[in-house]
C-alpha cells in the first residue's frame, strides 16, 4: 500500500534549524516528483520544495530559498527537508507529497496526488 510517513517536526526558537524525513513505501516511491508541502492556521496548503527525482534539480518557495535544502538518498525512497535559519512564519503543518506539480513552489500553486500525514513545524520569536 501506498504510504508517506514523516517524522522530525517540532518547537525550535527562531534562527534555529530542524530537519524533516519522509519514508516511501509503495508504488509512490517511484514518483518523479516529490516535495514538502506546508499550510499554517487559516491559510491554503502551498508547497514549499519539490524536486525531480530522476535528475535531482530542487525546485524552492522564494520564502524558503536560502534557507531550506530538499534532498532524497540514494534509494529514493526517503525525502528530506533541512530547515534552518527558522522564521516564526515558517511555523505550520508540514506535509510530504508524491507524484506532484515540480514547478508548485515556483508558480505558487499546484498540488499532489499521495500525501504523508503532516508534521508540526513551531518556530517561536
Amino acid at each position: 500500500q501506498a504510504q508517506l510517513m514523516e517524522s522530525g517536526g517540532g518547537s525550535v526558537q527562531a534562527g534555529g534549524s530542524l530537519r524533516l524525513s519522509c519514508v516511501a513505501t509503495g508504488k509512490i516511491y517511484s514518483s518523479i516528483c516529490m516535495g514538502w508541502f506546508r499550510q499554517a492556521p487559516g491559510k491554503e496548503r502551498k508547497a514549499v520544495a519539490t524536486i525531480y527525482t530522476v535528475g535531482g534539480q530542487a525546485y524552492y518557495a522564494d520564502s524558503v530559498k536560502g534557507r531550506f535544502t530538499i534532498s532524497q538518498d540514494n534509494t529514493k525512497t526517503t525525502l528530506y527537508l533541512q530547515m534552518n535559519s527558522l522564521k516564526p512564519e515558517d511555523t505550520a503543518v508540514y506535509y510530504c507529497a508524491a507524484d506532484c506539480d515540480l514547478f508548485a513552489p515556483v508558480s505558487g500553486s499546484g498540488s499532489a496526488n499521495y500525501w504523508g500525514q503532516g508534521t508540526q513545524v513551531t518556530v517561536s520569536s
